[in-house]
């Protein structure tokens, strides 16, 4: 490809600069997903900033037409060209203008050209159809693929009176059942996150995350500081892009359960959620994936994304697995000796 400019960045503020132009080619690909933002990424690196910067940004006409958020880390494993978001990402991938497909076609080459001294370049937790699954490998180099992460999908009705045929008679049953309990034991309320109240939820879904994986001698996985502060700083900018979904169940006043959520053109994301162990017998967890759903459904989205893992709860709700790929693009020895 022609007139094509290549920008590597290696800091922050650099990347951070790069902002206004990374939402307009986030809104730009179709196989994009709020991982991929700006709002996300950006206070990823901030947080954690692991390696070496070495994001490169390819542009065509002066617009930005491809960003891959790479850092090179260096470790027993070699050099290692890592993605930005490693970790608490669910999705990860290149983002890519859907105008100029063919840069799949030359930007590892590209990138190979401009990033000395790297062994190999993961490519992790790719979806289905993901553009890193399609990115041809540089010269002096192969690729393995192979499976990644489960994660189930809940194609969505198009009303929320279509959810009946959607959930089995067990979920229906066992759904109204959770909400008959809550009622009884008092008033019951779910709270939607706004700008007022979200960071609360999210102090909320701290405690009763760290609670609940106590109580089985574990930390769990928000019990990093830095992981906290990515949160943090993470959900202020993605509740101003409208991305994230923050649902607060009420049980008599008191806080039972949490949801965090991310929510994108056709697709909702069920991230995370943590509930009360003194309200395990209303099922919160349940309460509240059952609200997610269905206000997901009257939005218009399509699918419900559950995320990584293989839990049981998720294909109760009739979920099906789709399976994250993980590409890994290895230089042959000469080649990375040569450069």
């Amino acid at each position: 490809m022609t007139g094509l400019t290549i920008d590597l960045i290696g800091d922050g503020p650099s990347l951070a600069a790069l902002e206004r132009e990374w939402w307009g080619l986030w809104g730009r690909s179709t196989l994009a997903t709020p991982f991929q933002a700006p709002a996300w990424l950006l206070p990823w690196w901030e947080a954690f900033a692991p390696g070496d910067l070495c994001a490169m940004a390819v542009r065509q006409g002066g617009r930005l037409v491809a960003l891959a958020p790479f850092y090179l880390e260096a470790g027993a494993l070699g050099r290692r060209l890592l993605p930005i978001g490693i970790s608490v990402s669910d999705y990860l991938d290149v983002l890519i203008d859907d105008a100029v497909p063919n840069i799949r076609n030359v930007l590892l080459e590209r990138m190979a050209d401009r990033i000395s001294s790297w062994n190999s370049c993961e490519l992790t937790e790719l979806a289905p159809g993901a553009n890193g699954l399609r990115l041809a490998c540089p010269s002096g180099s192969e690729a393995t693929d192979e499976p990644a992460s489960a994660c189930p999908v809940l194609t969505l009705p198009h009303s929320v009176e279509g959810l009946r045929d959607t959930f089995s008679l067990r979920k229906r049953r066992s759904l109204q059942m959770s909400r008959n309990r809550a009622d009884r034991r008092g008033a019951v309320e779910i709270i939607s996150g706004d700008e007022t109240n979200w960071n609360a939820m999210l102090t909320a879904l701290i405690q009763l995350h760290g609670t609940r994986w106590n109580s089985r001698g574990e930390p769990g996985v928000l019990a990093d500081p830095r992981v906290c502060r990515f949160h943090r700083a993470a959900g202020a900018q993605m509740m101003r892009a409208h991305l994230a979904r923050f649902y607060a169940l009420s049980i008599a006043g008191e806080i039972a359960g949490i949801y965090y959520g991310f929510a994108d053109r056709d697709r909702v994301y069920g991230y995370l959620t943590g509930f009360d162990p003194a309200y395990a017998f209303e099922s919160p967890g349940t309460i509240l994936i059952g609200h997610a759903i269905e206000e997901a459904v009257r939005a218009g989205a399509r699918e419900f994304h559950f995320l990584r893992g293989r839990e049981a709860y998720k294909y109760g709700w009739g979920a099906v697995d789709r399976w994250n790929r993980r590409r890994v693009i290895r230089r042959r020895r000469s080649y990375a000796e040569a450069s």
